[in-house]
């Protein structure tokens, strides 16, 4: 039986194991990675991190789902689907997300993982509207999330970045399920 819950051409995709704390602490401590974040995450926040998307999978079956090379067993990142409560206009809604180490950009593996992603989350959990945000100066997040097929919705200010002048203004994205 696969280790994983799904996968892409390249990409495995599975639950997270406290194995991840030293790579995803590595990534989350790289500048270039971390550049449209307010803060790196401590060892402690990297921990707290996965044990919430082991819950979170535990009880919605999604989560930023821990991301593998298929090829060299080699955990990349994440890419996946988290329920998010800041939009006060959206309520509760599904973000897809990717963070991925600096090594392997530009290979094509965060669009590959994230139309893998929209696809789990449509046609296995069923969900109606998946949405991403980004700052706007992370050009790059919001060129994977055209890529993906998804619609800007709006600019707005981000509430929890409101204290930080070059975050705080963000891109809005949304994606409905394809018609088959």
């Amino acid at each position: 039986m696969s280790k994983y819950l799904f996968q892409s051409e390249r990409l495995g995709f599975r639950n997270w194991s406290l194995d991840d704390l030293e790579i995803l602490s590595q990534i989350n401590n790289d500048d270039a990675v971390m550049e449209f974040f307010p803060f790196k995450p401590s060892i402690e926040d990297t921990k707290a991190f996965i044990i919430r998307m082991q819950e979170q999978y535990s009880q919605k079956k999604f989560c930023y789902f821990a991301v593998d090379i298929i090829d060299t067993n080699e955990c990349i990142g994440f890419i996946g689907l988290s329920e998010q409560t800041y939009l006060k206009e959206l309520g509760s809604f599904v973000d897809i997300g990717w963070r991925l180490k600096k090594s392997i950009w530009n290979k094509g593996y965060a669009t590959e993982g994230a139309k893998a992603c929209l696809e789990y989350g449509f046609d296995q959990i069923g969900l109606e509207s998946i949405y991403s945000i980004a700052p706007e100066i992370n050009v790059k997040s919001e060129l994977i999330m055209k890529k993906i097929g998804m619609q800007r919705i709006k600019t707005f200010e981000h509430p929890k970045l409101l204290n930080d002048t070059r975050l705080k203004n963000c891109v809005l994205y949304k994606t409905l399920p394809l018609t088959k």
